[in-house]
């Protein structure tokens, strides 16, 4: 069944089985608002589906960057599966093992969406339930642009961007037109899964 808009934007907090609901060009050239001129840490994800690496934006979201950093250096992500995939609006990951378990986390976050950044294709946000202040570990990639997600939209608080993708978007290309089927109450989980076998901070 095709899922509405509202239905889409309501999944991004990237569902726990157990009935909560959590959620083509390169952007290389796209300086984001806030954006580091160079110093900023990198992170290079290897996947089943190809590498792909992230910039993030300290000085723009320092609180999720740092949470972000902390579950890299940590190797949680190591394992974990893009469990939500929609062409045409993004591609989720990050708190589901290739069994569609959900991994444990640490606290929440604040919610940073009031940094200036947008949701534009190629950025990198923090996925969350109804809750702003809600993300953990989860994140998704925009594939394309999506100012519904930006502050105040679509719930007066918006989504956290924190980085963005600078190589490998093809590989995002790729993960985004993968086969997906229904698993439980989520949808859009891939067919075959796709997972995130390394990710790790480059300089």
């Amino acid at each position: 069944m095709t899922l509405s808009r509202r239905s889409l934007l309501r999944s991004l907090a990237g569902a726990a089985l157990a009935g909560s609901l959590a959620l083509g060009a390169t952007v290389a050239q796209a300086q984001a608002p806030g954006a580091s001129t160079g110093k900023a840490e990198r992170v290079q994800f290897t996947t089943s589906a190809g590498k792909f690496t992230v910039e993030v934006y300290p000085e723009a979201a320092p609180k999720t960057v740092e949470n972000f950093l902390e579950y890299v250096n940590s190797g949680f992500y190591s394992g974990t599966t893009f469990h939500r995939v929609i062409n045409g609006f993004m591609v989720q990951g990050g708190g589901f093992d290739r069994d569609m378990n959900q991994k444990p986390t640490r606290a929440p976050i604040p919610l940073e969406s009031r940094n200036g950044l947008k949701n534009k294709a190629g950025t990198v946000a923090m996925a969350r339930t109804g809750d702003p202040n809600s993300a953990t570990a989860q994140f998704f990639i925009n594939v394309v642009d999506n100012p519904n997600l930006d502050y105040p939209q679509p719930d007066g608080n918006g989504y956290a961007v924190f980085g963005k993708v600078i190589e490998g978007m093809d590989t995002v290309d790729r993960i985004k037109t993968v086969p997906t089927r229904a698993y439980g109450p989520m949808r859009n989980v891939p067919a075959t899964p796709v997972v995130i076998e390394s990710a790790t901070i480059i300089k």
